[in-house]
């Protein structure tokens, strides 16, 4: 048994104790996901297989509740995620072209991560700091009015993270 093993074993043990045997089922699931992410970053394929035989509910299920959530990964991500907005504000001043740089520079496209591990590139909707268009997030810090020399700057703390 690997370490990956022990470690959900542990953690089925400690939640098996708190609840009866009949309540397993799916009401773990959510919770069970969020951890096995929180160790690994991600959802191993072999970790979701574990946890379908010991909560005795089908893979397809697990994966459709985790494909459900925009929180649950099943591929590894980087060490710092950047949430370029390409809402309206930030799209009429330049969220185009900065994200354009940061796919350029990292030679990635929206969702992918880094071969190095080092950034994961996504998008959204809006951030709503508007007035500091554009914005992006960069492991959940606001960075406003990116021009380019701050996107040097930026480019330069993800490079060094």
């Amino acid at each position: 048994m690997n370490t990956d093993d022990r470690l959900l074993e542990n953690e089925i043990g400690r939640v098996r104790q708190l609840i009866g045997k009949h309540e397993r089922n799916k009401s773990l699931l959510v919770p069970f996901l969020h951890r096995i992410q929180e160790e690994h970053g991600f959802l191993p394929m072999e970790m979701m297989e574990r946890l379908s035989a010991e909560l005795t509910l089908p893979l397809s299920e697990i994966y459709g509740v985790a494909s459900f959530y925009r929180q649950f990964h099943f591929s590894p991500r980087g060490r710092v995620i950047v949430r370029v907005c390409t809402g309206t504000a930030c799209h009429v001043r330049g969220a185009s072209a900065l994200l354009q740089s940061l796919q350029n520079r990292f030679k990635i496209c929206v969702g992918e991560t880094t071969p190095n591990l080092s950034m994961t590139l996504e998008t959204v909707g809006c951030i709503g700091c508007c007035g500091l268009a554009p914005v992006a997030t960069v492991n959940d810090k606001v960075v406003g009015d990116i021009h380019s020399r701050k996107l040097i700057h930026l480019v330069r703390s993800i490079e060094e993270a």
